[in-house]
């Protein structure tokens, strides 16, 4: 983590961009065991932990929230539950959905593809300020 107040916004997208590959492994572990029998659906939880954490910070002004958001500790890593434990449609109990899960991993494909490009954007604002 970087330590200036000047990438707080970073600091953010970086724990992104590691709840968003953690997702991408976790669904490609789903897909991997689709013919599992009772083998039930993984999925990570972030977008709500970041704003709940947002929340919790109780600034009216979002620079003010990012700021003093805790980077260091866990609260801000992407969370991996099980998905709907008791639900199951198949007779062997598994409850992945092979084509639901090819969407849910080309739409995270695109989230981490705008985390990085947003990560390459805020470095290129401060190339431009610093004049390197």
């Amino acid at each position: 983590m970087l330590r200036s107040d000047a990438f707080s916004y970073i600091n953010v997208l970086d724990k992104a961009a590691d709840a968003s590959w953690l997702r991408q492994t976790t669904i490609a572990n789903n897909i991997a065991n689709n013919d599992t029998p009772t083998y039930k659906r993984k999925d990570v939880r972030f977008q709500d932990i970041l704003k709940d954490e947002l929340v919790r910070t109780k600034y009216s002004n979002l620079d003010q929230a990012v700021k003093s958001l805790d980077y260091n500790g866990t609260r801000l890593n992407g969370e991996i539950y099980t998905d709907a434990d008791n639900f199951s449609y198949r007779i062997d109990k598994n409850n992945v959905d092979i084509d639901t899960e090819n969407v849910e991993l080309a739409s995270e494909q695109l989230r981490y593809q705008s985390v990085s490009t947003a990560i390459t954007g805020e470095f290129s604002r401060f190339k431009i300020v610093t004049g390197s």
